[in-house]
Parts: structure tokens; sequence; C-alpha cells
């Protein structure tokens, strides 16, 4: 197997979003482990970090310089990071995120976020519509209920898409988190 050259993509890690109740764990859970993966994917060198948020296209929510729709503090776009902002559920609808990919020769795409039967999914969909290898990472997203976070899981999955967990791309700490 080929080594493939992988993009992590964190979505709607607003504040707003992160704030709504979510299961099985809390938005602040979620956008925790969200940092912990754009750690490690930042400290390989090889890998593509891009931070994905929503607004809405009327502008009815204050558009891109409101506060609500910044990025929880410890996610804020970094230098050489990529920040793309849609207007529906999906990264890669309305924006050029393919481009982006594809350009620096990504072929695989991990993502987390929130919501899993949302943002989540629909991107994950996608992608993999656009031969991208996925794996979406199952404790760093949420959704309304653990019921839905599982079967948004399964139907990502039966479309050929790989679950994965933070640990697995994030070597455990001696004592902790």
């Amino acid at each position: 197997m080929t080594r493939a050259r992988t993009a992590l993509v964190l979505v709607d890690l607003q504040r707003w979003i992160v704030d709504m109740p979510w299961q099985p764990a809390g938005g602040d859970v979620v956008s925790d482990a969200c940092e912990r993966l754009r750690e490690h994917f930042a400290s390989t060198g090889s890998s593509t970090v891009v931070l994905v948020r929503y607004v809405r296209a009327d502008g009815a929510d204050g558009g891109v310089d409101a506060a609500p729709n910044q990025l929880v503090p410890g996610l804020e776009p970094r230098a050489g990071e990529n920040l793309v902002t849609k207007h529906g559920l999906d990264a890669f609808e309305g924006t050029d995120l393919h481009d982006r990919l594809s350009g620096e020769g990504v072929t695989q795409v991990v993502i987390a976020g929130l919501s899993t039967a949302h943002g989540v999914a629909a991107t994950a969909a996608t992608a993999l519509r656009l031969g991208y290898e996925v794996v979406v990472v199952s404790d760093a997203t949420a959704s309304v209920d653990e019921a839905q976070h599982r079967e948004a899981l399964d139907r990502l999955t039966a479309l050929g898409a790989r679950t994965g967990l933070v640990s697995d791309f994030v070597a455990a700490t001696v004592g902790g988190s």
C-alpha cells in the first residue's frame, strides 16, 4: 500500500455550534479531540490541515467577521492552514476545497468535527464520491443523539469510509489525555 498524502478536515467548530447539546460527547470534548488531531497532523509536516466553518449565505448571521462565526479558541487558522467557508452542510459544495486538496496531491481525508449526521457526513460522502480515501474520527465528532451519531457512521462505512479513533492518530501520553 502506498502512503497517502493526507488532509485533516475539521468541520464547524464555531462556538455557537460547539455549545449545542451533542452526544455521545459534548462539543467541548469534540473540539478538544480535534485540537489534538490538529496538533498531530500539523507536526507531521506532510499533512494538510483544513478548518471549515458554516456561514449563512444570506448574511443573516453577520457574515464571516461576526463573532459567532469564528472558530473556537485554540482552533483558529494558523499560517499554512486552509480556512474554508461553506454555506450548506457539505464543505465541498460551492467551495474550492476539492481544488485545494487535489492541488496538494491529497488522496486521503481524515474528517472530524460537528456534527456526525450533518456537516461531517455530507463532507465525507462527497469526498468518497470524489475518490478520496475517507476516515471519520468517531470520537472526535458527535450528533444530536447517540443513535443518530451511530447511524451516520454506519451509513458512511457502508459507502466505503473507515472509522478511527483519535488514539489511532495521536500517541497516548503517559498519565493522561
